[in-house]
């Protein structure tokens, strides 16, 4: 994990493949594109997804065979997908290319309030608006979407998914691969087990186990689990 600053990159111009051709991939090629340093060079997706040649304008080939178009020595990546099946789809993506030798870019809105001590992770994207405090800390393959509010002292680990408007209290823990949905209010101090699935406007008061999805306000356990809620 390291401090959030646009300096590392001053010494890196490789160009940026990103993981996708659907709405994740759009909304992230755009943000780069209008704020940030990076070059895009392409698209990569799996080969079975593949129905063009390009995408938004830039090739797009298939993830099997990266390494032929865009070598890891010369390109990096970024893998801005949603949360499906919890998360697992981009963590295994992720796993892979960094297994294969790919390092990976992180995006972090100018327009998101963040301090310059920040730690982040790789693979992390920081949309606008998203409001980050003292001591909190992003793990590796993180999304952050806009409006989040990120207290101080919290932790969002490895593989997350906070959405929009999400409100977190001082010291909350979000742990690896689970997803908190649009508008949700964690208590402060409170624990989301990994892999939790946490509804929209959900108002989680206690902490969760593993693998459960939780609706409503106060928060209650659901029927389902949370890889059946987010399409596994």
């Amino acid at each position: 994990m390291h401090e959030h600053s646009t300096v590392r990159d001053r010494h890196d111009d490789r160009p940026v493949v990103i993981f996708g051709n659907f709405r994740s991939a759009s909304l992230a090629w755009y943000c780069l594109l209008h704020d940030s340093v990076y070059n895009i060079a392409g698209f990569t997706v799996d080969g079975a997804y593949i129905a063009s040649p390009q995408f938004e304008g830039l090739p797009l080939v298939p993830f099997e065979t990266l390494e032929a178009y865009y070598p890891p020595a010369e390109y990096r990546l970024l893998i801005p997908m949603g949360y499906q099946h919890i998360n697992g789809i981009r963590r295994a993506r992720y796993e892979q290319a960094k297994q294969r030798g790919y390092t990976f870019v992180s995006y972090v809105s100018s327009r998101a309030s963040v301090w310059p001590d920040l730690r982040i992770g790789d693979n992390v994207l920081i949309y606008e608006h998203a409001i980050i405090q003292p001591f909190a800390r992003i793990g590796n393959n993180c999304i952050i979407r806009s409006g989040a509010h990120i207290s101080h002292h919290c932790e969002v680990a490895d593989h997350a998914f906070v959405a929009a408007e999400v409100a977190m209290g001082g010291a909350a823990y979000v742990g690896e691969q689970a997803f908190v949905g649009l508008g949700a209010v964690l208590r402060d101090r409170i624990r989301i087990a990994e892999r939790t699935f946490i509804g929209a406007g959900a108002v989680v008061v206690q902490d969760t186990q593993a693998d459960g999805m939780y609706v409503g306000s106060p928060a209650r356990k659901a029927d389902k689990t949370a890889l059946e809620a987010s399409g596994g």
